[in-house]
């Protein structure tokens, strides 16, 4: 087990920080990119580019180390099957950080972090088609179309 890192963090205490991480690590790849403090931005940056190393062999080993960081199995399946193949012959550097102004409220500083080569359109519209596609119930059976059996009484 590694010890954990020295100093301050970015949240409360190290389950915190690491659900922060997981969160935006799997915002960014939802979204392709967001805009937080810039501190929060270069711990996020090793973190999703590990994820997307894991993600560029493809196997289901890898697959399964990535659903366990992530939670997430729309998000996983998205980064499987369309962020890692746009990465394919790139040895790493997936992300950039553009920093941007203070935060109004507070005077943090804010940056924006994204994907390289953010494709064509967001992941939100993949991840919801792969929703529909896996609308299993319970015990994994396809649940039937409720409102196509439902007859109309009134006309009787």
């Amino acid at each position: 087990m590694p010890t954990p890192k020295r100093g301050a963090r970015l949240a409360g205490g190290p389950a915190q920080q690491k659900s922060l991480l997981r969160n935006q690590a799997k915002d960014l790849f939802r979204h392709g990119r967001i805009t937080t403090t810039h501190a929060k931005a270069k711990a996020l940056r090793p973190y999703a580019e590990r994820l997307i190393t894991k993600a560029r062999t493809g196997d289901l080993h890898k697959r399964r180390q990535v659903l366990s960081e992530l939670h997430d199995r729309d998000v996983v399946a998205h980064l499987f099957d369309e962020v890692a193949p746009r990465f394919a012959d790139r040895p790493g550097g997936y992300t950039r950080i553009v920093k941007l102004g203070p935060r109004a409220g507070d005077n943090a500083p804010m940056a924006l972090i994204e994907l390289v080569d953010r494709g064509d359109g967001t992941g939100d519209e993949s991840i919801e088609t792969s929703k529909a596609n896996r609308s299993r119930g319970l015990f994994g059976r396809r649940r039937k179309n409720v409102n196509a059996d439902v007859v109309d009484s009134s006309d009787e």
